[in-house]
């Protein structure tokens, strides 16, 4: 069959074999040479032109995460229960900045709301403008909420284990039928593995992409955030940074720091700026070789 100019989406990368999704059909495809001479590797999520079975042009990406390798995220999602486990902040914290990095839009939703609170949650990042989502699966429209969230886009979902990926994903999409309590075959290899990403095609419309990596917690795996540029993946703090008294203000603990006043007075979360104040320390320990 002619493919000739076909354009699509990597939807699976498996042992140089790429699966692409075009209006007329998936196709399996290699890759061009040349992109190895490049030191370029085509990853799920790329937009893609093929022609008889080659990938021959990879558009320009407007996100990357290096494990797994996936491109082109629109939402990172963060399932976050409230009890069993319970929210750990810090981590938190630590992949939405990644994802504010990135330029890939975050979004929190809370489950397990039968079973504890999630309005500390909800008032934290619903504060800074972080859609926030409590499912309760006895009240359809906070399933419908997540779907709307999701329609149309790339996607992915991570959270502590234990945290009920599964069971939102079953009911936002049953067609996915992932079994509870793990990470499935058609949603993970095996648990903390990273081999590889695959996009699933939701009911509605958009993906949802299959990343059991994010489930380490080890964000230094998909990108490195210099200290210099911390305070901009934090949303909240771009209202106050500008009034400090020195240019160069870490925001941690000096004089005249108009974001730490901010957290004296409520207008900055506390928990945030702690988690700010732990990822500032971590960045500051990095070697020049280790963020090449």
């Amino acid at each position: 069959m002619n493919t000739e100019n076909d354009c699509g989406i990597i939807i699976k990368c498996l042992g140089g074999l790429y699966t692409v999704e075009t209006p007329d059909g998936l196709y399996e495809c290699r890759a061009r040479g040349v992109f190895r001479s490049k030191g370029i590797s085509p990853c799920t999520g790329d937009r893609v032109r093929i022609r008889n079975g080659v990938i021959y042009e990879i558009s320009r990406r407007k996100n990357y995460i290096i494990r797994p390798p996936l491109a082109n995220l629109d939402l990172l999602i963060f399932v976050v229960s409230t009890v069993s486990p319970p929210p750990n902040f810090l981590i938190l914290d630590k992949f939405i900045a990644i994802a504010e990095y990135k330029g890939i839009t975050p979004a929190v939703v809370i489950t397990k709301t039968d079973l504890g609170e999630g309005t500390k949650i909800r008032e934290i990042y619903g504060g800074i403008g972080i859609d926030v989502i409590e499912a309760d699966y006895s009240n359809e429209d906070t399933v419908n909420a997540v779907r709307n969230l999701i329609k149309g886009k790339i996607s992915a979902f991570t959270g502590n284990s234990g945290a009920g990926k599964s069971t939102l994903l079953n009911a936002v999409d049953s067609s996915l039928n992932i079994p509870t309590g793990e990470i499935s075959r058609k949603l993970g290899r095996g648990r903390h593995t990273t081999r590889h990403a695959e996009l699933y095609k939701l009911a509605e419309g958009g993906y949802i992409a299959d990343t059991p990596g994010f489930s380490t917690f080890e964000t230094s795996r998909y990108d490195i955030i210099r200290k210099e540029e911390l305070a901009d993946c934090f949303r909240e703090f771009s209202s106050a940074e500008g009034e400090c008294r020195f240019r160069d203000c870490a925001h941690v603990c000096e004089k005249g720091c108009a974001v730490l006043d901010a957290v004296r007075s409520g207008r900055i979360s506390e928990s945030r700026h702690a988690s700010y104040c732990a990822m500032y320390e971590e960045a500051k320990q990095l070697k020049e070789w280790e963020i090449k």
